[in-house]
């Protein structure tokens, strides 16, 4: 029997690899049900439509992003949350929206990134918005005795704002006609103010019609918004559930989102949260920068589970993880819902086993 609460871990964070089809998503289920009878908050990200019954067992809510979508999330938002150690506002949000354009722009150079941040930071100073944190308040004039109010979304600049800017200067003219279809074409619904206040203990964000190839834009515009719900009270448990994280730290991605991802993993706990990490993409994982990200990401998760595995993709999670000739073999030979799990130095063969009432929730 594994207790968490004797290893004094509040809430760990884990990392849950299989290939296709042996158990990961029940089990990944199986955790969001059971953390919810438990009064924990959480956030999934869901970019294979996986949770929407067990959404609708519990009372949660399901968000949906795109084309035929009335959900708008506008990714520019700086949210009063956001701010993280000593840095203001504005900076933290550059830090983050860097890695975002970098999905769209692709591998830009240092000259190129310095352009994108000056223009990031014109586009925001349009709006009345520069590092100065008090720019970021209504009512913020001090010899007005009346309490500052944060601003709203609709106070916020959006994609097209930025793509105004970028349009004026012809060094940056190859970044604006990267942004067109998020502007005029099939992305535009990224070019919208924030249209929703969400309040539940379980939220699901759906991104299954972006399509394989935008999905990623949609898996970083939700984690960028958990990631500051997760901030927000410290005394409250909550974990988010990145599923097919390889999205965000493989070779499709880049360091600036690998990185920002790495740190929910690092960080999270001090919020009160866990993070988990799935994939049925062992190889892709490890794909980016040599595998440093994935490998971070595996070294800082508490508990970790391993569902059967082909021998490639072993071989490839050995050169990473710490993983003995015996239990090579173990994760190998491992049936529909059995795994290995490791929980601290313990590494434990373990079967999954539900009431019927959960299998109900869940399937």
């Amino acid at each position: 029997m594994i207790d968490i609460a004797k290893r004094n871990i509040k809430m760990p964070t884990c990392v849950s690899l299989e290939q296709a089809g042996l158990g990961k998503s029940f089990y990944t289920k199986l955790l969001i049900l059971r953390y919810r009878l438990l009064g924990v908050d959480q956030y999934v990200i869901d970019p294979d439509r996986e949770y929407a019954k067990l959404a609708n067992s519990v009372g949660g809510v399901l968000l949906k992003i795109g084309p035929v979508s009335e959900t708008y999330i506008n990714v520019l938002d700086i949210r009063q949350e956001s701010i993280e150690d000593e840095q203001g506002y504005l900076a933290t949000k550059i830090g983050r929206l860097i890695g975002f354009f970098k999905l769209i722009f692709g591998d830009i150079n240092e000259e190129e990134k310095a352009r994108l941040e000056e223009k990031l930071i014109e586009t925001y100073k349009n709006k009345g918005i520069t590092f100065e944190d008090n720019t970021l308040y209504k009512n913020s004039d001090e010899k007005i005795n009346i309490k500052p109010i944060f601003k709203e979304s609709k106070d916020m600049p959006v994609l097209e704002d930025l793509y105004n800017v970028l349009g004026e200067d012809e060094k940056t003219k190859s970044l604006q006609i990267k942004l067109i279809p998020f502007i005029k074409g099939s992305l535009k619904f990224f070019n919208n103010y924030t249209n929703i206040q969400i309040e539940n203990k379980l939220i699901i964000a759906d991104i299954y019609d972006l399509g394989e190839e935008n999905i990623k834009y949609g898996m970083y515009l939700f984690t960028d918004l958990f990631w500051d719900k997760i901030k927000r009270d410290r005394s409250k448990r909550k974990a988010i559930y990145l599923d097919e994280i390889w999205r965000l730290i493989g070779i499709t991605s880049n360091k600036d989102v690998a990185s920002f991802i790495y740190k929910i993993f690092k960080t999270i706990r001090k919020y009160g949260g866990s993070s988990v990490a799935i994939t049925q993409d062992v190889s892709d994982l490890f794909s980016l920068d040599g595998g440093a990200y994935g490998k971070s990401i595996i070294n800082n998760s508490s508990n970790k589970t391993f569902f059967s595995l082909e021998e490639e993709n072993i071989k490839v999670l050995s050169e990473h993880a710490n993983l003995s000739e015996k239990e090579k073999i173990e994760i190998k030979g491992l049936k529909r819902g059995e795994c290995l799990m490791f929980v601290g130095d313990d590494h434990i063969l373990t079967r999954i086993d539900v009431a019927e009432f959960e299998k109900e929730a869940i399937i």
